[in-house]
């Protein structure tokens, strides 16, 4: 058996990784904040050299994006302190990593899907130290992978799905961001590509390595996905308020939201054979969980 060791276990995607059927012969260990401290680069070290694990899926970070902005310690020891740890004892290992990160290293300032080779410049401290995270695993030795993703939601957990239905069930109006345009993204399906690359990045030595992007298929807007969620939930008896657009600077927060987060997922594809579906159809299996089945 072949046992791969997963952070996140509290988040949307660790979860999912958790709830995944792996092949025969694979299996993963989901750990929590309960289960390990990411603030401890030497409890992160014992932890890797605990037993003879395939690869490491760090999922885990610290995204409370806001929050960032006041707690600058918090989120570089958990972005970019924690990452750089379990890169350099996978690296002792002589095992892959493979390492989440996000769209927020972009400046989200001009048209078209992110490239992974285009220049970061994120925009506050959550992005900053997400690239710091990257920085760590690409300079660290080790065989790795690097994910950006970008608007994940799912049936579990915090996010905007989840946010919409509840917020729809109690207003008749909701106002909505209709100029961040952007591609939303299954946590079930990440976790599943995830899964996919640490697999191949274990078994095969000559694998690829480097930086990929993953979110579901086509544009939107959030203003664009609050219609859909409402459109697809309502054939499922979920409310269906009107949904006005509105800019960003309507909404102000502290720290600045890139504008475009789209990310071009071609290299994905290319070497690992993962061709994201479209994000309608991701939405329509989150919202079945959540409509018809056993809420989390």
């Amino acid at each position: 058996m072949k046992t791969i060791l997963a952070t996140g276990g509290s988040g949307q995607v660790g979860t999912e990784l958790a709830r995944l059927s792996w092949p025969q012969g694979w299996e993963v260990v989901v750990l929590t904040r309960a289960d390990l401290d990411l603030t401890d680069p030497s409890a992160i070290t014992a932890k890797v050299g605990e037993r003879p694990w395939a690869a490491v899926i760090n999922a885990a970070a610290y995204t409370a994006v806001d929050k960032a902005e006041s707690d600058q310690l918090a989120a570089w020891a958990v972005n970019a302190l924690a990452p750089a740890a379990f890169a350099a004892a996978c690296k002792g290992a002589g095992i892959p990593i493979v390492q989440v990160s996000t769209d927020y290293v972009f400046a989200g300032d001009r048209d078209g899907a992110w490239q992974t080779d285009d220049p970061v410049a994120p925009l506050g401290v959550y992005g900053a130290s997400k690239l710091g995270g990257e920085l760590a695993v690409r300079t660290s030795g080790a065989r790795h992978a690097i994910v950006r993703t970008a608007w994940v939601v799912s049936a579990h957990g915090n996010n905007f799905v989840k946010t919409m239905l509840r917020v729809g069930a109690q207003r008749d109006t909701l106002a909505v961001v209709a100029d961040q345009h952007g591609s939303p993204t299954s946590a079930a399906d990440l976790a599943a590509a995830l899964a996919t690359i640490a697999m191949r990045l274990a078994d095969d030595t000559d694998a690829p390595t480097g930086t990929y992007h993953f979110s579901n298929a086509g544009p939107t807007t959030w203003h664009g996905f609050a219609q859909e969620i409402f459109a697809q939930g309502a054939s499922r008896g979920g409310p269906s308020p009107s949904v006005e657009p509105i800019p960003t600077s309507a909404y102000p927060t502290p720290a600045r939201r890139p504008a475009n987060s789209l990310l071009d997922t071609a290299t994905l594809t290319r070497d690992f054979g993962i061709r994201p579906r479209p994000w309608q159809a991701a939405l329509s299996d989150i919202l079945d969980k959540i409509m018809t089945g056993p809420r989390a």
